[in-house]
């Protein structure tokens, strides 16, 4: 284990039912990657496990063999115990390792499964290390010495570490301490070709929670007929993982997406929302409630230690202070740092009320629409284009999805000025106005004349100011910096414009053709930077790497544009990049070309599941089934 460095998460095996998730090695053992632990909230509560077995005490360890998921929250490991077995050539022994998640809960089930005619007796032990490490800690590569009270009580054993506890029960077996360690101990007795099965679990609380598990399961079902069977298959994972990727708010019923394991068990505006905007042909009803909790989270006051904004979208919901160390950045728990949120909250009420949403729940947010509007319209510059600025010295720098402190680069790969106005988000500004605007006219209210007028000039001011020309051919800039100057990379921002009205059917085309060109399109997904840039890295966060949701969000783009051979050319890329990955595609991975590699490389730290990586294949189904 590399101490300092972000742990990589490709290579781990993660159990979750949100807030509470597992990572561990792919022989369900825990503790020997950066990653590995119990985890509930932004807490590790068990930082690692060692089994265990023997006829007279516990001292040799099993052969792991194999790992099959029921689920994203449920997922067993097999090994033999061949130093118990018969001497023959066959196995005959077998041990079952079952982990289950739920809110607030990991449990683990030993089953010993015996095929020898006699009976067979034996040691099983497990040792378990509390924690009480926080995930940014974690996440930061740090190892730091966690300080645990810890009360034994038979086969149970209460932890606490501030106001944050853990109960651990070994029903049947003993549980002693052993230096920083827990030994749970069972004697098992196994019939002639029977099981025999022991369990212990852990319940956490972390009363300092501002997010709840969901109490139900939901069952989305969404099959591809015919085509690509590689579909169906990823879109079983990712339904799987977004049901357990649910949260809610203390008191609310209202459900959102989690952003991703393991990092943003939370409330996400921009995430939340496109995941849910993505996920809108399976269940209209998550878009419904992600728009309510955000709502009702919506800025009333002007606060720049926040950044919160009248009428304004929040961008994250923590507990606390969030500090990512070594990178300079300390967020306040309600931050309002994002320039997108707002602008895609309208626009997924008005799609949210033409896939069903009740009339009566969408006019009890036309108010909430009304201030985020207002929010929309006052926030133009003087040159009339949406931009942001971090004006506290330590928060987000940058505020579009691209939120990495690098993201801005002109085409040599100098880093922009900001204050930045980014070109997606006046596409997206653009369409929420519009659309509001249709919301009005279809509900009988007014004020969509004024709406319409604002949209028309901003789309003229649009085509004036961000369109470039470079050796690569013609496109909209990533940005206009600090002076309004064009920042001229081309950038997978262009093709979140397609389908949002800006741009015309020939200027959607053009970007279209750009964006499937081998510069941007790597084989495996949209290449959020250009090869051709002068600061393109293959590995480089927001600078060359490949996130599926962005990929995803081009591909609608381009087939709201009826441009949907495009679009099926990044579809099969997407597809590719799933078989790759196992079918949970993560957050991001390096903008290798399949013409140059089989597998593209994982990026460490990146997020698995992620709530909108997940909600890309609802996007390609809709897109391979255009048509047909």
């Amino acid at each position: 284990m590399t101490e300092g460095l972000q742990p990589f998460l490709s290579d781990a095996v993660a159990v979750l039912r949100a807030p509470t998730q597992v990572w561990s090695r792919a022989d369900g053992e825990i503790g020997a990657g950066a990653i590995d632990g119990v985890f509930h909230g932004d807490t590790r509560f068990v930082r690692a496990t060692r089994v265990r077995y023997g006829t007279d005490a516990a001292t040799h360890a099993p052969e792991w063999i194999s790992r099959s998921a029921g689920s994203a929250s449920d997922v067993r490991f097999e090994a033999l115990l061949r130093r118990l077995d018969d001497r023959t050539p066959d196995p005959k022994i077998r041990l079952t390792r079952r982990r289950v998640v739920v809110d607030g809960r990991m449990m683990e089930e030993f089953t010993l499964v015996s095929h020898l005619e006699e009976e067979v007796g034996l040691v099983l032990e497990v040792a378990v290390t509390p924690d009480a490490t926080p995930i940014q800690e974690v996440k930061s590569g740090a190892r730091p010495a966690a300080a645990v009270e810890r009360t034994l009580a038979g086969d149970a054993v209460e932890l606490t570490a501030g106001a944050a506890s853990m109960r651990l029960r070994a029903p049947g077996g003993e549980v002693t301490a052993s230096g920083d360690d827990l030994v749970l101990t069972w004697h098992v007795t196994c019939p002639p070709r029977a099981a025999a099965t022991v369990s212990w679990h852990v319940d956490l609380d972390d009363p300092s929670l501002v997010v709840r598990g969901t109490a139900r399961q939901v069952d989305w079902a969404l099959q591809a007929r015919g085509g690509d069977p590689r579909l169906n298959r990823w879109l079983r994972q990712a339904l799987d993982d977004l049901d357990a990727l649910r949260l809610t708010l203390p008191g609310s019923p209202d459900e959102f997406f989690a952003a991703g394991a393991p990092w943003f068990f939370t409330l996400f505006g921009r995430d939340s929302l496109w995941a849910a905007r993505l996920f809108l042909s399976v269940d209209p009803g998550m878009a419904a409630s992600t728009l309510r909790v955000l709502g009702r989270l919506q800025g009333s006051t002007a606060d720049p230690a926040t950044a919160e904004e009248p009428g304004k979208i929040a961008h994250e919901l923590r507990a606390g202070t969030l500090t990512m160390p070594g990178e300079g950045i300390s967020l306040p728990p309600l931050y309002y740092g994002t320039v997108d949120a707002t602008p895609l909250w309208v626009t997924l009420l008005s799609e949210a009320h033409e896939a069903g949403m009740p009339e009566a729940d969408v006019r009890d947010l036309l108010p909430a629409m009304h201030d985020a509007l207002d929010w929309i319209l006052a926030s133009a510059n003087a040159d009339g284009f949406l931009d942001y600025v971090d004006e506290t010295g330590h928060g987000l720098s940058n505020q579009g999805w691209k939120d990495s402190g690098d993201s801005i680069q002109w085409r040599d790969g100098t880093l922009a000025d900001g204050p930045i106005a980014l070109s997606e988000v006046q596409g997206y500004a653009y369409e929420a106005v519009v659309r509001a605007a249709d919301l009005l006219d279809a509900l009988d209210e007014e004020g969509s004349g004024r709406l319409r007028t604002w949209a028309a000039e901003l789309r003229t001011r649009f085509r004036e100011r961000f369109w470039v020309t470079t050796p690569e051919g013609r496109y909209p800039a990533i940005a206009l910096d600090r002076d309004g100057r064009a920042v001229d990379t081309l950038t997978s921002n262009a093709g979140h414009l397609l389908g949002t009205g800006i741009l015309d059917p020939e200027e959607e085309r053009a970007v279209a053709d750009l964006l499937t060109g081998t510069s941007m399109t790597s084989g495996f997904g949209l290449r959020t930077m250009s090869t051709d840039a002068g600061g393109y890295w293959p590995l480089s966060y927001h600078g060359g790497s490949v996130w599926a949701h962005d990929t995803a969000i081009v591909a609608r783009g381009m087939a709201r544009a009826g441009l949907v051979d495009h679009a099926r050319v990044l579809v099969d890329g997407m597809l590719n990049a799933a078989e790759a990955f196992a079918y949970r595609v993560p957050e991001l991975h390096a903008g290798d070309a399949a013409s140059d590699v089989s597998v593209p490389a994982p990026y460490p730290a990146a997020c698995r599941p992620q709530a909108w990586s997940a909600a890309a294949a609802v996007v390609c189904h809709e897109i391979v089934t255009l048509n047909r």
